[in-house]
């Protein structure tokens, strides 16, 4: 995957001690109600409606504790970037994603509950850690709950500078976690995030941080990640994820894929894990074979229950990439514009795959159908990145 500054920033923000063998695994005995217990399966199955019920039961049943809010924004945080498609990971690997135009219609209703729910966890935290510092759930909570607004701020508003500043206060939270209890392994995840990031970043960058004493290093940070992904009592599935994701980058894609693998197995109703399976196999060049395992995902979506819930319009992007990749143009524009006009597709998802059909209609010779395509993608949003490519190749057609 190609990432610039910022989207190293928008990753240390968004996703988230010595590493080797775990004697005893330390974490908030909350997780342990079978309230949450349930409500996480409903969370991994992406229905969230029936997670985010429970977790509000939880938090009812527990006033004042950070780590029942936590829960239940962490819900609230996903729901929202899976409703707006922003949860497939090669939605980052295109076009300067965070450099570039890329508004999401913002539901202010949403984003108020998302921010009420931070500020909350913010205020029931502090209270406990004023009578005593060292309480690890509740700084676990803070730091948790600080990453998962960073994560909205820079995947739905785009707000990098105030993600920045959550990031590096999230680090700070989960690093005191782990100076006060080294196998509290769920944090690891937010530090581990932040190893790796700070040390992907170039050397000029990473020399201008070291003077501010920020330091990572990229293997440290997938060692804890993996920690995490064996060992953590909350947060493994997401550990497993980024590792996945940074593996990826390292173009390890049979090491990411025999990860996700693993979450496929402990997840079968996972729909975003079978998708990243697919993108794996895209990504290590498996052509045909990857187009197929798309296919098989869009067939299986159609089963009723198969998958509590589904977004095939990512399946569909996947495919159209899979097989322009292979230089089948007409099939893939086909893919492309069959994601754009399925129902409840995301806005940036809808443009793209737009232009992306004009251009595979293009290589194909098809340039009426290309010009169709521009139009309808500038309809969508003129003043965008994905606009701006559509008003270039009306003018001048598309070629590799």
């Amino acid at each position: 995957m190609r990432f610039g500054k910022l989207g190293w920033v928008m990753l240390l923000g968004g996703l988230g001690v010595c590493a080797g063998a775990v004697a005893e695994v330390h974490g908030d005995a909350l997780r342990n109600d079978p309230d949450v217990k349930e409500a996480y399966r409903y969370f991994y199955d992406l229905d969230y409606p029936k997670s985010v019920a429970l977790f509000e039961k939880v938090q009812a049943a527990h006033p004042g504790s950070p780590d029942a809010t936590t829960f239940l924004l962490e819900a609230r945080v996903f729901e929202e970037l899976y409703r707006q498609d922003l949860l497939d990971t090669t939605f980052y690997a295109n076009d300067g994603f965070l450099t570039g135009k890329h508004p999401t219609p913002e539901d202010p209703t949403v984003r108020d509950r998302i921010f009420a729910l931070e500020d909350r966890v913010e205020h029931e935290a502090g209270a406990r850690l004023s009578k005593n510092p060292r309480d690890v759930d509740a700084l676990y909570a803070r730091g948790w709950a600080r990453s998962l607004k960073a994560a909205y701020l820079a995947m739905v508003e785009r707000g990098f500078s105030g993600c920045f500043h959550l990031a590096l206060a999230a680090h700070g939270d989960e690093v005191k976690v782990l100076q006060i209890d080294p196998q509290y392994e769920d944090a690891k995840l937010v530090v581990g995030t932040y190893q790796y990031v700070i040390g992907a970043l170039p050397w000029g960058f990473k020399f201008l941080f070291g003077f501010a004493g920020i330091t990572g290093s990229k293997s440290r940070g997938l060692e804890m990640l993996r920690d995490d992904f064996e060992h953590g009592p909350m947060t493994s599935a997401e550990a497993g994820t980024v590792m996945a994701l940074f593996l990826r980058r390292e173009s390890k894609y049979q090491d990411a894929i025999a990860v996700v693998h693993k979450l496929e197995m402990q997840y079968p109703h996972d729909f975003l894990f079978h998708l990243e399976e697919a993108n794996l196999r895209k990504d290590a060049g498996e052509g045909m074979a990857a187009a197929k395992a798309y296919e098989d995902l869009i067939e299986d979506a159609k089963k009723p229950g198969y998958f509590p819930s589904s977004h095939v319009e990512l399946a569909y992007f996947g495919l159209g990439e899979a097989l322009q990749g292979q230089r089948h143009y007409d099939e893939a524009a086909q893919a492309y514009e069959q994601t754009a006009w399925t129902q409840g597709v995301g806005a940036e998802l809808k443009r793209r795959s737009l232009v992306d059909a004009g251009k595979a209609h293009d290589l194909n010779g098809q340039r009426a159908k290309a010009v169709q395509d521009y139009h309808w993608a500038l309809d969508n949003g003129a003043d965008t990145t994905q606009g701006e490519l559509a008003k270039k190749y009306l003018k001048t057609p598309y070629h590799e």
